[in-house]
C-alpha cells in the first residue's frame, strides 16, 4: 500500500537529512514563447516555401538565449509572497484579538448578574412566607420565581450572543491561518529549508511565525470550547453552580491573556516593514 506524501516541512527535513542541503528548484526553466508566436509562424511558412533558414529577430534571440528570464519575471517571488500573507494573517489576529477581549469583558457583568439572580432564587426558596405578613399572598413565591427565571433567561440569551461572537473570532482566525499554510505548501519546495529557518533583523523566521499561527489557532479553539462548556452547564436546578460562574470564568481568563499578545509583540517589527 502506497504511503501518502509527507507534508512540505517534513519533506524538507528529510531532504536535508539525506543530502545535507536544502531543496533545489525542480521546475525546468522554459522560454517565453508567446512573444514570438506570430513572427515564428510567419517565418516558418516562408522557410518551408523557399527553403531559406528562419531569421529570428534580435529581441527574440535574446529571450531564447536567456530562458531563465521567464522565471525571473514571475508575478511574485516565493519569500515575499509568503511574508505578505503572514502579515495579513497577523494583522487579522491583532484586530480579532481586540474583539475577543472586548467580548469577554462584556460577559463578566452578565455572569455576575446571573449569579446574583441565582442567589435570590435560592433565598426565595428557603424563606417561609407562611410565617410572615406576606402569607396573605399565597402565589407570591411562585410569581417571584417566574420573574427571576425570566430575567435569568434574558441574560442567558445575551451570553449566547457573546458566545457566537467568540466563535466568529475563532473561525476568522482559523480561516486566515489555513490560507497561510495553503500558500506555504505551494511555495515550500521553492523556498528551501535555509530560507524557512533564517530570521532577519526585523523578522522572525518563517518557521517561527508559522508555528506561532498554529499556536494562536489552537489557543482560540481550546479557550472557546472551555467557555462554551462552562455556559452549557448552566441549569436552574443547580443554583449553587450558577453562583460560582464568575469565578470559573475568571479562571479560564487567567490562561487567555498572554499567549496571543506575546506573539503579536514578537512580530511587531515585522508588521511595520
Amino acid at each position: 500500500m502506497t504511503k501518502p506524501d509527507p507534508p512540505p516541512a517534513l519533506r524538507m527535513l528529510n531532504g536535508v537529512a539525506a543530502s545535507g542541503c536544502g531543496f533545489k528548484l525542480n521546475r525546468p526553466l522554459t522560454a517565453n514563447k508567446k512573444s514570438h508566436t506570430r513572427a515564428g509562424a510567419r517565418d516558418t511558412q516562408e522557410s518551408q516555401s523557399s527553403g531559406a533558414s528562419i531569421i529570428v529577430p534580435a529581441n527574440h534571440r535574446e529571450k531564447l538565449q536567456h530562458p531563465g528570464d521567464a522565471e525571473k519575471m514571475s508575478p511574485k517571488e516565493p519569500l515575499p509572497a509568503v511574508q505578505d500573507v503572514l502579515k495579513k494573517a497577523f494583522r487579522v489576529v491583532e484586530h480579532q484579538h481586540g474583539l475577543w477581549k472586548s467580548t469577554l469583558s462584556d460577559c463578566l457583568p452578565l455572569l455576575t448578574s446571573l449569579s446574583n439572580l441565582a442567589e435570590q432564587l435560592q433565598a426565595s426558596q428557603n424563606v417561609q412566607l407562611e410565617e410572615t405578613p406576606l402569607r396573605a399572598f399565597p402565589d407570591l413565591k411562585d410569581r417571584l420565581r417566574r420573574k427571576l427565571l425570566a430575567a435569568g433567561d434574558a441574560i442567558l440569551d445575551q451570553l449566547g450572543e457573546k458566545l457566537t461572537s467568540l466563535l466568529q473570532v475563532r473561525d476568522t482566525v482559523s480561516s486566515h491561518v489555513e490560507q497561510v499554510f495553503e500558500l506555504y505548501e505551494q511555495k515550500a519546495d521553492e523556498l528551501g529549508l535555509d530560507i524557512v529557518l533564517q530570521p532577519s533583523a526585523v523578522s522572525p523566521s518563517l518557521a517561527d511565525m508559522l508555528a506561532w499561527l498554529q499556536d494562536i489557532d489552537r489557543h482560540y479553539r481550546n479557550v472557546y470550547l472551555e467557555r462554551k462548556y462552562l455556559l452549557s452547564q448552566i441549569q436552574w436546578g443547580n443554583l449553587p453552580n450558577i453562583q460560582t460562574l464568575p469565578h470559573a470564568w475568571d479562571r479560564i481568563s487567567e490562561n487567555d491573556q498572554d499567549l496571543v499578545q506575546d506573539i503579536l509583540l514578537n512580530v511587531s517589527f515585522f508588521l511595520e516593514t
